[in-house]
């Protein structure tokens, strides 16, 4: 029930492990265009993209949603990662007339084909939203701001919601047809769509290149920004990189950490495993570039599987 409302209906599941950042200042949109790996100069109110912090090595530091609003930006942050953010943003302040302010805010998840319907049956009518493009509605008595979110699988959108109304909100949209959705299910439906995120599938440890996910998070034609020297370097190799995200069909379940074997040794580790109704066992790992072509033949837990494209409901 709760995957074919994922992928047919609605589903509702709440992000907590994510926080909320605001950025204000009359510079704050070139300090963070200078900054981080995508186009943030260009964006006007309402409009936003999703973003990388990187060391100066080219390493994550995490993966970011930036949304774009009148007065302030607003940076939604991953798995824990905000005093990092935050205390990167503060050493490469030094005298930019930039301010930071966190939100208590809840982050909660809308997902499916019509979770727009559940927002618009709410009053707020987002159907036309593209990615990362975001609005202040009113929705079950309360002020959200609803952000369209490329990061999340089968398509939808975040709602960040005052601590006092989250419940009130999860009632609404669970009231108009969303079904709440576990994170078993919520784990096969990211692998499915090939969505890794900023902790459970991405660390400090790896690269952009690593994660197959540059057009995604990176602007090839803006300036300099931390880290841009290592991304271009790679883009001008081809991209090699010595490990890559890759999504897996397994013949048994698999769980995190597990070691995947190709030719009696160890080619990589899963991420994230799972169970879909409509492609049984799958995972997403990193996979050494001699295994990592889509097709390959490897083991996981002594069973076989096979590699695959990381969005593995195309392969």
């Amino acid at each position: 029930m709760e995957y074919a409302a994922a992928r047919e209906g609605a589903g509702s599941f709440d992000l907590p492990d994510r926080a909320l950042l605001a950025v204000s200042g009359p510079l704050r949109q070139r300090f963070l265009h200078n900054i981080l790996s995508n186009d943030v100069q260009s964006r006007t109110a309402g409009q936003g993209s999703r973003a990388a912090l990187m060391d100066v090595k080219g390493h994550l530091l995490a993966f970011l949603r930036v949304l774009v609003d009148k007065d302030e930006i607003w940076l939604e942050i991953p798995d824990g990662r905000i005093e990092a953010v935050e205390t990167l943003l503060l050493h490469y302040r030094v005298a930019a007339p930039v301010r930071f302010r966190r939100s208590d805010a809840a982050v909660l998840a809308l997902v499916g084909p019509k979770a727009a319907d559940v927002l618009r049956n709410g009053g707020a009518d987002v159907a036309e939203m593209t990615p990362e493009s975001h609005a202040m509605v009113e929705f079950a008595g309360a002020v959200v701001r609803v952000a369209r979110a490329g990061d999340l699988p089968a398509g939808g959108f975040v709602l960040h919601v005052p601590p006092d109304a989250r419940a009130t909100v999860l009632s609404a949209v669970q009231a108009r047809g969303a079904v709440p959705i576990g994170p078993a299910v919520v784990d096969a439906l990211r692998i499915e769509d090939g969505r890794p995120w900023f902790g459970p599938d991405v660390s400090e440890d790896n690269l952009l290149h690593e994660t197959t996910l540059v057009k995604e998070y990176h602007s090839p034609t803006k300036g300099c920004y931390v880290g841009q020297e290592v991304i271009a370097r790679l883009d001008a190799r081809g991209g090699h990189v010595n490990k890559v995200l890759r999504g897996l069909r397994l013949t048994a379940p698999a769980s995190a950490g597990d070691v995947i074997v190709g030719e009696n040794k160890e080619v990589g580790r899963i991420t994230t495993a799972g169970v879909s109704p409509a492609l049984g066992a799958i995972a997403m790992g990193y996979v050494h570039r001699t295994a990592a072509t889509p097709g390959t033949m490897v083991a996981v837990a002594s069973s076989p599987a096979t590699v695959a494209r990381l969005r593995l409901k195309e392969s």
